[in-house]
């Protein structure tokens, strides 16, 4: 709710009204059931992921371990979204506090954050597998491993997204309550704010850079020592065999970083609410569904674990 103050200037705002999809009431149904289907698949895929690294021997390497969490992290990450999304496509009353906005977008940036160290550590992981093979188990050992894992959750839940969580809070709404967005994202909040928005573009860009483009440049300089490897192999075979081993991830890696700059980093995508429901929808949604398959249909190891599950 919202209470106007003296001559209806001054509106303090306590909870928000998310419009989602609020332009295709025709199709809310069909939106319904087809949102609902991919967070099933998406939740089933993952915990399977879980269930099959955790039970099968033949799984138990570092990449699988970190290939583990980011399953656990695509079931968060996309819960946080879906399930809220899908109650509002049935109903017309679909409001939010301040407080559970609040919350949403805390572990929306938070789980993104986590998502961007623990892919920058997998890439790590691939670069050692490719280019140190015979010492890979020696050098990524077990404590290191689960080292990695925590410190990956803890950056991404203790810096950027506590200070986005801490800016909402003190940010002043005087231009209404309707979030042209199905989920609290900083963006949209944005325009509904009054306060200075240079100095909110200002942190928004250095928490930006620090999630994001610290872990990136990682992650790249790791394919950058992985394709220079490669490239020095004599055989066709040899680079096949080589590039097979980090594609899955190479795949992940460029869906997520791919969605992330079409919608914050094309100034369109920002301008255009469309634009930016539908670029989020492939990050929020999507993304989370796919990374499971795209480690499962061509892994053999996954295969076989799936197999002896099945017996």
């Amino acid at each position: 709710m919202s209470a106007v103050g003296p001559g209806n200037t001054t509106m303090v705002v306590t909870e928000f009204f998310l419009l989602g999809f609020g332009d295709l009431k025709e199709l809310r149904p069909l939106l319904f059931l087809v949102f609902a289907i991919v967070y099933v698949v998406t939740v089933s895929g993952n915990l399977l992921l879980v269930v099959l690294v955790c039970t099968q021997q033949g799984l138990q390497t570092p990449m699988y371990f970190f290939l583990a969490n980011l399953s656990c992290l695509e079931v968060c990450y996309t819960s946080n979204i879906v399930p809220r999304m899908l109650v509002d496509l049935l109903r017309e009353d679909r409001a939010i506090s301040m407080v559970g906005c609040i919350i949403q977008l805390y572990f929306f940036g938070a789980l993104g954050s986590t998502e961007c160290y623990l892919l920058a550590v997998m890439s790590y992981d691939r670069y050692l597998a490719v280019c140190w093979p015979l010492h890979y188990l020696t050098l990524l050992h077990g404590t290191l491993s689960v080292g990695l894992t925590i410190g990956s959750w803890l950056c991404g839940f203790s810096v950027a997204a506590a200070f986005q969580a801490a800016m909402l809070s003190s940010l002043t709404f005087c231009r209404g309550n309707k979030i042209d967005h199905f989920f609290c994202d900083l963006k949209p909040l944005q325009k509904l704010s009054c306060s200075d928005p240079h100095l909110v573009n200002l942190v928004c860009m250095s928490l930006t850079s620090l999630v994001t483009l610290v872990p990136f440049g990682l992650t790249l300089a790791s394919y950058w020592k992985i394709l220079s490897v490669v490239l020095h192999i004599p055989s066709i075979i040899g680079k096949q065999k080589a590039f097979s081993t980090c594609s899955s991830h190479l795949v992940v890696v460029t869906l997520f970083y791919g969605t992330l700059i079409l919608v914050y980093a094309v100034p369109m995508a920002g301008q255009v609410p469309a634009l930016n429901k539908t670029f989020s929808l492939f990050y929020t949604v999507v993304t989370p569904m796919c990374n499971p398959l795209i480690y499962s249909l061509k892994n053999k190891d996954v295969k076989e674990a799936l197999k002896k599950l099945r017996i």
